[in-house]
């Protein structure tokens, strides 16, 4: 996948997938990988919960090897390798360095392949389960990212999409800093720049979004769609508080010119290292957030 590593760390850093700016001496691919690894590290438990389902779907069906496409520094990947731990796990990515982070993290449990998407699609290599994590909306034609990934499943295999779900909550509707109402303010601008990012991505195709029928579309049986919880209730680990830290961070730089002054301010207040309304240190932060998960088998299962 061409240029998105840098747009997916500051338009949304949602999921792990990152593309672009593999070459990019300027570009800080360690606070990136960082931030992608607290990022699936707080999503783990929603993502080994999909993993077992996963493992249903492909009861009777040998699982030799397993394709996460998109897979930033790894984690995922080292999940998706506890889940099936007799198949071999490859992290996909454009990014070379963040690979050598999936590569240390895994300990060799996990194999890498570098590849820009959609010209090396045809490289992967088949398997039983393709995983792909907010990663098919970066390509401007997502029908034949999915089309292409399909070809890649086994007889059998399954093809499982993560894409969308619910934005994660995280702060009080009235926090006491500003108006009420900053994190739907802060949804309202991230579905703007997502707006304009799939508009402007090379080639861009504008389809109706029902990732079952897409799957369809692409030959592929849709095998049912679930979505799954992450909860961590306050008070928040710190791990946490500095994942969040981050990300409000980067949404004070991208949406600084689609919020109004007092939203900015709430923004800079919440990002006080030191304060006790900022959120490193308030007691009334959490993370909620639903990870949907879409799937669909290629013909030969028996099922």
């Amino acid at each position: 996948m061409t240029q998105h590593a840098h747009a997916h760390a500051h338009q949304h850093s949602h999921g792990h997938a990152h593309h672009g700016h593999g070459q990019d001496a300027d570009f800080d691919w360690d606070a990136l990988a960082v931030h992608l690894e607290r990022e699936a590290e707080v999503q783990a438990p929603a993502v080994t919960a999909a993993a077992r389902w996963l493992g249903g779907l492909l009861d009777g069906v040998p699982v030799r090897r397993v394709l996460d496409v998109g897979s930033g520094p790894g984690v995922i990947a080292g999940l998706l390798a506890d889940g099936f731990p007799d198949a071999e796990v490859v992290a996909v990515d454009q990014s070379a360095a963040l690979l050598e982070r999936a590569r240390t993290r895994s300990a060799g449990r996990v194999g890498t392949h570098r590849a820009d998407l959609p010209e090396d699609f045809g490289t992967l290599g088949g398997a039983e389960l393709v995983w792909s994590g907010n990663a098919i909306h970066h390509l401007g034609d997502q029908q034949a990212a999915l089309t292409a990934l399909g070809a890649t499943l086994r007889p059998g295999g399954v093809l499982a999409v993560a894409e969308r779900g619910l934005p994660a909550r995280y702060l009080p509707r009235d926090l006491g800093l500003g108006r009420p109402g900053l994190q739907a303010r802060l949804d309202a601008a991230h579905e703007e720049t997502f707006t304009a990012m799939r508009e402007s991505a090379p080639g861009s195709v504008a389809v109706v979004e029902d990732w079952p029928a897409l799957l369809a579309a692409a030959g592929l049986v849709p095998a049912g769609s679930r979505t799954f919880l992450v909860d961590r209730p306050a008070p928040l680990d710190p791990a946490t508080r500095e994942f969040l830290h981050v990300q409000l961070a980067r949404r004070r730089e991208q949406f600084a010119g689609l919020l109004d002054a007092d939203d900015r301010a709430a923004l800079d207040a919440l990002l006080d290292r030191d304060a006790p309304a900022g959120i490193l240190n308030r007691p009334d932060a959490f993370y909620l957030a639903a990870l949907t998960v879409h799937t669909a088998r290629a013909a030969g299962s028996g099922h």
